[in-house]
């Protein structure tokens, strides 16, 4: 029901302002140099499962990404065909104004995206069968290392060492992958998009600039409003994004400071970056989600960092051995309690 074509053409004007994909750095050697060493620090196998880096432009982060988000949005979109197909004789038009809308909206946050994107270990957590790409996005390298004023080549490494973290923890992790797809499974099995009638009451309009950013202002891609079960379920979800996300900043810093030159100017000036949005652009960033994202670097940084002081990295690694062993959202602000509840030894 939605069209996807019209998803790319939309992802691909708004992410239209593009430079070079080279960065002038071999980033598939600089991966497959950084691996062992983040291996090595957080005793996370990848077992050789660790796909290869790519460079790439914005257009195909964009493509490899709107392909998750098809898996993403699947069960929503049957259930609201479905719903449309009980309309009789105008079940066809229904269906296809419904599809352009969420075409749109998909292609314009992905547009938008794939402007800021430095790297991803890009996976789908709908289909563990789908294969995970390392994708770096040479465009936005490019102007990162312009506007901060860094050397290339350690911006780079640092870059490839956050986003080779996520690898580990994703392979080396039997149970991560399909915990958290049970999860996001289970959530978007509670989300029920509304289509709202044209002008009198007529057939939906196609999708217009205004009618999208009336939609995000009221919540986004699929304009959710919370129920008590689907709180319940992002009670779960966020303090692993948060544990995943932190986990990455810990390890990009710790290896950092030993294997990256100026190290701290670089941690400085990505630390400016993330700070320095305009205004109409965080509010973006809010109805998107992305300040979630923000919120998520720091508060599981700041988990991560403490335990590793207090427990040092084999006692922050019990966040792996089980979901249980994730912290609660409480124990996120209260990493003391979490190392009470979990019994973490002390570092020698």
């Amino acid at each position: 029901m939605v069209d996807w074509s019209l998803a790319r053409r939309i992802a691909g004007l708004a992410g239209a302002t593009e430079g070079p994909a080279d960065v002038g750095v071999n980033v598939v050697a600089a991966a497959t140099r950084l691996e062992p060493e983040v291996a090595t620090y957080t005793s996370l196998d990848p077992d050789g499962n660790a796909p290869p880096a790519e460079l790439v432009d914005r257009a195909d982060w964009a493509d490899a990404n709107l392909t998750t988000f098809s898996h993403l949005l699947e069960p929503i979109a049957n259930r609201m065909s479905e719903r449309l197909g009980r309309a009789g004789p105008i079940a066809g038009p229904l269906r296809m104004g419904a599809g352009a809308t969420i075409a749109a909206e998909a292609g314009l946050i992905t547009g938008y995206m794939s402007q800021r994107v430095l790297g991803q270990f890009e996976l789908s957590l709908i289909q563990p069968e789908a294969p995970t790409r390392l994708l770096f996005v040479g465009p936005n390298l490019n102007k990162a290392i312009a506007e901060l004023d860094v050397e290339r080549e350690a911006f780079i490494d640092w870059i490839v060492l956050h986003e080779l973290t996520h690898v580990v923890q994703f392979t080396g992790v039997p149970w991560l992958r399909d915990h958290l797809g049970g999860l996001l499974r289970a959530y978007l099995e509670t989300v029920d998009v509304q289509i709202t009638a044209g002008a009198a009451g007529g057939l939906p309009s196609m999708p217009n600039i205004q009618e999208l950013v009336d939609r995000f202002r009221d919540g986004g891609l699929m304009a959710l409003i919370q129920n008590r079960e689907q709180r319940e379920l992002m009670d779960q979800l966020q303090p692993v994004m948060a544990v995943i996300e932190g986990y990455s900043e810990h390890v990009m810093d710790a290896l950092g400071e030993t294997l990256v030159p100026n190290y701290e100017r670089l941690r400085e000036a990505m630390d400016r970056r993330r700070r320095s949005r305009s205004a109409p652009e965080r509010l973006l960033q809010k109805l998107l989600g992305l300040d979630m994202k923000m919120r998520q670097y720091e508060q599981g940084k700041r988990f991560c960092d403490a335990v590793v002081e207090q427990a040092g990295i084999d006692g922050l690694n019990v966040v792996w051995r089980s979901p249980a062993d994730m912290p609660t959202p409480t124990e996120l602000d209260d990493p003391a309690a979490w190392i009470r509840r979990t019994r973490v030894p002390e570092a020698a």
